[in-house]
């Protein structure tokens, strides 16, 4: 399969979802490993927006948060659960968004240029976590509740009809 994704620019964060949408079915299939899926995942997320910096899977162990595919400059390697924002969004199993990272208390950065964070968990069907999405950007206030609902949507068709491990 040669995927394509096809993004207009200049076009809103609601229009680039919804086109997304439509087009992530194809992207994604169960006979694909899940680190192949997710690294397409991080991939056409960090192409479709101008405002992500960086984006990336953490695999959860059972026990701590590891750096699994990602788009940008180097990252941390392990989390802990309840540290930083992907702890805390994997602790409690709940999107956070962050406006600015300098005032979430025990934010861990990766990068010194991030401002602005989102972090959605990965719940499988019986609610256990798979792992977490975090995006990252150089700007302040670049994530709402726009991205929490549409980022939702794609980490729970991932996590419930696409991932096996």
């Amino acid at each position: 399969m040669e995927p394509a994704i096809k993004i207009s620019q200049g076009i809103s964060d609601t229009e680039c979802y919804e086109s997304l949408s439509k087009q992530l079915t194809g992207l994604f299939t169960k006979e694909d490993r899940d680190i192949t899926n997710l690294a397409n995942l991080a991939g056409v997320l960090k192409q479709s927006f101008d405002k992500i910096s960086w984006v990336g899977i953490y695999f959860f162990d059972g026990d701590k948060l590891y750096l699994g595919p990602f788009q940008g400059k180097i990252a941390c390697t392990s989390i802990d659960l309840g540290k930083g924002v992907c702890g805390k969004a994997a602790r409690d199993k709940e999107t956070v968004i962050v406006q600015d990272v300098n005032k979430f208390p025990g934010h861990i950065a990766c990068d010194a240029e991030s401002r602005s964070e989102i972090v959605v968990p990965f719940l499988r069907n019986d609610n256990s976590l798979y792992g977490v999405l975090d995006l990252d950007s150089t700007e302040y206030n670049s994530f709402n509740e726009t991205d929490k609902i549409y980022l939702e949507n794609i980490c729970n068709f991932l996590a419930k009809e696409i991932l096996k491990d």
